[in-house]
């Protein structure tokens, strides 16, 4: 399978450093140390040549806002810190860090060197690993955060501790952790080696994608993928082979992607999951895609990951 663009990263996460208040505070307070500023799920990017960066500011540099340990590389650390973007509003253009204009438009529209706000749809794959990395680690912390300021157990509001990884009841002394939600996603083939994709109800016609659910208590990835496919399409699978897993921080999942085999055909939709859902052969699709019937999930996804690797080359006809 081709590279999962979400699931690369350099940095060490530095666990053992998040409960020590002293190390947090001298490493905030280090001239080597970056900040990430992260607002609902996006932050600041420049173009730089062929390169898109991470705009990462010095910590005397960086908002006010919580403050989340991301980890260490070498003898820099790196934080992110949930606050509103330093972007002025639309049609201005005021000098941002270190002198450069920060313009809020489309990164594709954006001159070099100038920053632009953008999310992990937009840049996730076009960030390198180090960068990419941090984003998706900053991402899924600040959506965890935003979800669960008050403790579940008495309604008292929490406090953050540990470098941002915990958040701590004052009353009860409960502590709570940051959720990851498994969900499977699978490619299914039967025996003619057709792919099956489907269309959610709330998607364009044309947008299409591999078959998806979350996992349930007390079910193993393997069962989850039977069932999935069985609830949301009518066809029974076997043999799911495990391929590989990625984040997605929208807000808390972790994709594990499968590919499995069809023991039955015959698509029966569940009108609440999905709108249609076909087989595709692989001139099928490369017809599909050239006519423009079909479009694919971004190559940021887990999913198209998973349908190149059934196709055996890369494809085009983006969302």
């Amino acid at each position: 399978m081709g590279p999962l663009l979400l699931a690369r990263g350099t940095i060490d996460r530095s666990a053992a450093l998040r409960a020590d208040a002293d190390w947090l505070q001298r490493a905030w307070a280090a001239p080597t140390t970056r900040a990430l500023v992260i607002h609902e799920g996006r932050t600041l990017v420049r173009r730089v040549g062929d390169e898109v960066r991470a705009e990462l500011f010095g910590t005397a540099e960086a908002p006010p806002g919580e403050r989340y340990l991301l980890g260490v590389e070498g003898e820099v650390a790196y934080f992110a810190v949930a606050a509103p973007l330093p972007v002025p509003t639309p049609g201005e253009a005021d000098p941002g860090a270190n002198g450069r204009v920060t313009v809020p438009m489309s990164l594709h529209d954006a001159p070099e060197d100038v920053t632009v706000a953008a999310g992990l749809r937009q840049v996730g794959g076009l960030l390198g690993d180090r960068d990419a990395g941090l984003l998706v680690y900053a991402v899924a912390l600040e959506a965890w955060h935003a979800t669960h300021e008050f403790c579940p157990r008495c309604g008292a509001r929490t406090e953050v501790r540990a470098g941002g990884h915990i958040r701590v009841c004052p009353i009860d002394a409960s502590q709570h952790f940051p959720r990851v939600d498994p969900a499977v996603i699978m490619l299914v083939r039967d025996q003619d080696d057709r792919c099956l994709l489907a269309r959610g109800p709330q998607w364009p016609q044309g947008r299409m994608s591999i078959l998806a659910g979350f996992v349930e208590p007390g079910e193993s990835l393997e069962h989850a993928v039977i069932r999935e496919v069985a609830e949301e399409v009518g066809v029974a699978v076997t043999n799911p082979r495990y391929l590989g897993s990625q984040p997605w921080p929208f807000p808390r999942s972790l994709m594990l992607g499968f590919f499995a085999d069809a023991v039955t055909t015959t698509i029966v939709p569940d009108a609440d999951e999905i709108a249609e859902a076909r087989w595709f052969s692989r001139a099928d699709l490369t017809a599909a895609l050239a006519s423009g019937d079909v479009r694919l999930p971004p190559p940021v996804s887990i999913a198209r990951r998973l349908i190149e690797t059934w196709y055996g080359a890369p494809l085009t006809g983006d969302w």
